[in-house]
């Protein structure tokens, strides 16, 4: 079977000071067009139950270009203006569509600094990349090839709060094809103590990569909080605190990338449970080491991975009691307090709990894919709640 995935290859580069600063004025460009462009949809909405579209704001943009307030606009590359609009676009597409909330305007500090390029916009020619409106090409830390033959057909430049400079380059991969299947199927219960415990009885460590570096960050802070607003200490302070960060995030990404393409290569139907990570993390005691976990950055590299191998994720619901159900006798516990770890069922057999937590996602996830059956324990006093909600994410034929 023969898959196109799309895929991007984000690399580090260094640039000129002539080219930071042509970068940073068409960050600021793109964040002025698209919070104009909301601003007007939003009153065309509010005034005259109006919905602007696309080709409308495009026309806007012409338009503004040719005041003398908004001028500037013409130093940079129009591309990336354009792109900030269809992105804009595609905000509203959701949020009509109920998947997402009302696009919200950039800020200067916090939103992300990023500029998309079309192929009118870049040229790419013997390993060199160079942008619109630059004479040199991008000094690019070429950690990995790009897949032989393939050319990108889209450019993101990006920099993050630690003022590192990235490029993605989106291309076809013809290298990425399905793995030879295989029967080995594989439930996951994930946690705080460990980070993962898979059906198979093996216990995935928990780095805790925060709690690496909780004492260097709070002393960072600290220093932060003393510096004068608007200083330019302030500012080298704020940097320092933001490497921090991005060191602590580079790690967490590094582990589940080693985790889960791991798991997608050994086993063909993976099971997990759909946990509402937003909702828990609302527990203010668990807060900092559910966000350090990051179940969701980990179900999300889980599912894009099994989609690109031809592997199978599914999702029980959130409801499933599976700590609670003994995997041997299906007998279901009242209660399970977080702080018991073992415990015996009336069959006499001693469970750890993760494990057999484990244990029980697997069976739930197998009776969906063998027959769709519900496999979740009616309750003595009924809920109110739906008897299953398993999710399978099966790959594209």
């Amino acid at each position: 079977m023969t898959t196109h995935v799309k895929r991007a290859f984000k690399y580090r580069f260094c640039p000129t000071d002539a080219q930071a600063a042509e970068l940073s004025r068409t960050f600021g460009c793109v964040r002025k067009v698209y919070n104009m462009a909301l601003a007007a949809r939003t009153e065309a909405w509010v005034t005259r139950q109006e919905r602007v579209n696309y080709n409308a704001t495009s026309a806007m943009l012409t338009a503004w270009k040719k005041t003398e307030e908004l001028a500037y606009l013409n130093e940079v590359s129009s591309v990336p203006l354009q792109q900030t609009l269809r992105h804009l676009q595609t905000a509203f597409t959701h949020f009509f569509g109920k998947r997402a909330k009302y696009p919200r305007f950039k800020s200067r500090k916090t939103s992300r600094k990023s500029a998309e390029y079309t192929t009118s916009a870049f040229r790419f020619r013997d390993g060199a990349l160079t942008l619109a409106k630059m004479t040199e090409p991008l000094d690019i830390v070429w950690s990995r090839p790009l897949p032989e033959g393939m050319a990108p057909s889209t450019v993101t430049v990006s920099q993050d709060a630690a003022g590192r400079w990235f490029v993605s380059l989106l291309c076809d991969d013809p290298g990425i094809k399905p793995l030879p299947a295989n029967a080995n199927a594989v439930g996951i219960d994930a946690g705080l103590e460990h980070l993962l415990t898979l059906s198979t009885g093996e216990k995935i460590t928990n780095p805790r990569h925060e709690r690496r570096d909780r004492a260097t960050l709070a002393k960072a802070q600290r220093r932060l909080a003393k510096k004068e607003k608007g200083s330019a200490n302030r500012a080298k302070a704020r940097l320092k605190v933001a490497k921090i960060h991005a060191r602590i995030a580079d790690r967490r990404r590094d582990t589940l990338h080693k985790i889960t393409t791991r798991l997608v290569r050994e086993n063909q139907t993976i099971v997990i449970e759909d946990l509402t990570v937003r909702n828990m993390v609302k527990n203010h005691r668990l807060a900092r080491a559910i966000s350090d976990a990051a179940w969701s950055e980990f179900r999300s590299m889980l599912e894009y991975k099994a989609r690109w191998y031809g592997r199978e994720v599914i999702a029980v619901d959130r409801w499933f009691p599976s700590s609670k159900l003994c995997s041997a006798c299906n007998t279901l516990r009242d209660t399970m307090p977080l702080n018991v770890r073992t415990w015996t069922c009336d069959c006499g057999i001693t469970h750890d709990r993760d494990v057999n937590a484990a244990h029980n996602l697997l069976a739930a996830g197998l009776a969906v894919t063998v027959c769709g059956a519900g496999v979740r324990p009616q309750r003595s006093t009924p809920d109110g709640q739906s008897a299953t909600k398993q999710k399978p994410s099966r790959r594209e034929p």
